[in-house]
């Protein structure tokens, strides 16, 4: 029986992966923050670790206490949506902490013992902002297209030692906490002149006619993880397959 250790499984994308997964057999091991806040049921098959992506000894310690994982799913991730301008650069830092340098050292972390075993999945998840240009998330967009560039690369050293490494791309997921995982009011980052330019894409937000759900995002990483052709990009949603096509 295989385990999988997913980071972010508190809500959104990260919890419906691993409820996914030990829906079909698999050990899971679900990671978050604050695991006192874990909405899974009791399970053998399912562990819950505290995790900060952001700190070397959370990690490590996590990683100890999981044993032996087949697939890690780097999904942790914070979103930041408004104008450049008006974005503190602490919270812009706590963006890339997480989305970025977060799931590179989590990658690098369980490279040895991949590499040992000759075997080993990694998924990345990043955004269909890194397929199309999305209009006031420059930071964000730039945290996940890093992790493009950082896992096509990563590919080419780590094939010939048996590890693959994925990508899936979930698009808008209107039901997921994109940006409420940050203090930031809205209004302070669209201050005039970009509120009459934000409040039409805002609109469209609100109403949108092709969306992701937390069950396309779980079955996208089902897909990587089982990929035996080579594939490497895995759009997840209506709207990211959409733009995929393009």
């Amino acid at each position: 029986m295989k385990t999988i250790l997913i980071t972010g499984c508190s809500s959104g994308y990260g919890l419906e992966t691993a409820r996914h997964f030990h829906a079909r057999g698999w050990n899971v091991i679900a990671t978050m923050r604050n695991p006192s806040a874990a909405p899974f049921a009791t399970s053998e098959r399912l562990r819950v670790l505290a995790l900060d992506v952001t700190d070397a000894d959370s990690i490590a310690l996590a990683l100890e206490l999981a044993g032996p994982i087949d697939v890690l799913v780097n999904n942790a991730g914070i979103g930041l949506f408004g104008a450049l301008e008006h974005s503190p650069m602490r919270k812009i830092r706590d963006v890339y902490e997480t989305n970025t340098l977060g799931t590179i050292a989590m990658t690098q972390a369980v490279i040895p013992q991949f590499r040992e075993r000759g075997a080993g999945v990694i998924v990345n998840v990043t955004s269909s902002a890194t397929l199309a240009s999305f209009p006031l998330a420059a930071a964000y967009t730039g945290s996940k297209t890093a992790i493009q560039g950082f896992t096509q690369s990563l590919v080419h050293e780590l094939e010939p030692l048996g590890i693959s490494v994925k990508l899936v791309e979930p698009g808008y997921g209107p039901t997921t906490a994109f940006a409420q995982n940050t203090e930031i009011r809205l209004e302070d980052v669209l201050p005039a002149p970009y509120w009459s330019y934000a409040e039409p894409i805002l609109a469209v937000m609100a109403e949108p006619a092709l969306v992701t759900t937390e069950a396309d995002v779980a079955e996208a990483v089902w897909q990587a993880v089982h990929d035996e052709s080579g594939q490497a990009h895995f759009p997840a949603g209506a709207d990211a397959l959409a733009l995929a096509a393009a």
